[in-house]
């Protein structure tokens, strides 16, 4: 098993951290296979985003800080009924969090986030990040006139688990591009097939015509071209 390297913070990002846990109080972190336990009755699609999916398509494990789901807005109600009876949902938006009840299952905004945790004095468990869909479609919410089915934008582990695609995950975290995002776009580069790569190199430039990202992902081309292999 690959050693889990260490994950890399700003002062500024550790400042942040440790004045969210004083506001909001602490997480714990599940694994993926945790969380599909958890969500083993829930019947509507979900995935693991973030850090985790790119741990999965790499191989190359990392610290996690939290583990980040994501399902469509439209089945939050679905994913309500089946865990109220252990556990507590709220709706996260804009910092400002609503518990889910029997009589108020819908999102306040439908590209919030939810909440879980088992009580008030447990820890956070579950970052569940709303899709906006539209008819049942993902849709992109950083470029949200493209939409897509689940099935496309989603691939399945061998332990069964379901993550983002790379190329989906890199391109939302270009929008922070912190140092953790940035070891992963490096991580990830050379298990990104050609399209995978055309795709966010050109979806970066269109969204962010002056980031960073762009000169990097040219010299990640070019040391992936000089392989032996390449």
């Amino acid at each position: 098993m690959s050693e889990v390297e260490p994950l890399i913070r700003t002062p500024e990002e550790r400042a942040e951290d440790e004045a969210f846990y004083r506001l909001y109080g602490p997480w714990a972190v599940l694994t993926p296979t945790e969380v599909a336990e958890m969500l083993r009755g829930h019947d509507r699609p979900w995935w693991i985003v973030g850090g985790w999916a790119i741990d999965a398509a790499t191989g190359v494990p990392r610290e996690h800080e939290d583990v980040d789901v994501s399902m469509l807005a439209s089945d939050v109600p679905a994913f309500y009924a089946n865990l109220a009876s252990e556990w507590h949902l709220w709706n996260q938006v804009g910092g400002t969090l609503t518990p889910f009840r029997d009589d108020r299952t819908e999102p306040v905004d439908r590209e919030s986030q939810v909440w879980v945790r088992r009580d008030a004095a447990s820890p956070w468990v579950l970052d569940v990040i709303l899709i906006p869909d539209r008819d049942g479609l993902w849709v992109n919410k950083r470029d949200p006139v493209q939409t897509a089915r689940v099935d496309d934008v989603v691939w399945t582990h061998s332990d069964g688990v379901r993550y983002q695609r790379p190329e989906i995950v890199l391109l939302h975290k270009a929008l922070k591009a912190r140092p953790k995002d940035d070891r992963d776009l490096r991580t990830t580069w050379p298990v990104l097939d050609d399209v995978a790569r055309d795709w966010l190199t050109q979806q970066v430039a269109r969204l962010y015509p002056d980031h960073r990202w762009l000169a990097l992902l040219d010299s990640l081309d070019d040391t992936t071209d000089q392989r032996p292999d390449a």
